[in-house]
């Protein structure tokens, strides 16, 4: 299973997050089977979802802590206790043993990041 992992703020929009997408999916050539954030951001991903046909997958703050990230961002470290909340998310979601396909990269407006993982079955 790939999973699409994201880390935005309050204002990303949905061409935001659809864009942070674009920019994993044209890194990795891979489109993913089911999105992920934090659970409590879970929400603004469902218009995305609904329109991908994709499942969300809510992290809890104790999984995204838990997983080892590439990257670092001082916000999601001080925020969320994790190097990057959409490595995170992705790894968490896609279960014990996944990687990473791509690190977490950004919206052309800064506001999200997305980083897809495999997990280890897929």
């Amino acid at each position: 299973m790939i999973v699409a992992g994201f880390g935005f703020s309050t204002r990303a929009g949905q061409d935001s997050l659809r864009d942070a997408l674009k920019q994993a999916c044209d890194a990795t050539g891979v489109s993913p089977d089911a999105l992920a954030t934090a659970e409590d951001k879970a929400a603004a991903l469902q218009e995305l979802a609904t329109i991908l046909a994709l499942p969300v997958v809510p992290v809890t703050a104790e999984a995204l802590t838990q997983q080892k990230t590439i990257t670092q961002s001082a916000r999601a470290i001080q925020e969320r206790a994790t190097g990057s909340v959409a490595e995170a998310s992705a790894l968490a979601a896609a279960g014990p043993g996944a990687r990473l396909l791509t690190p977490r990269l950004h919206a052309q407006d800064r506001l999200s990041t997305c980083a897809l993982a495999q997990g280890a079955t897929s």
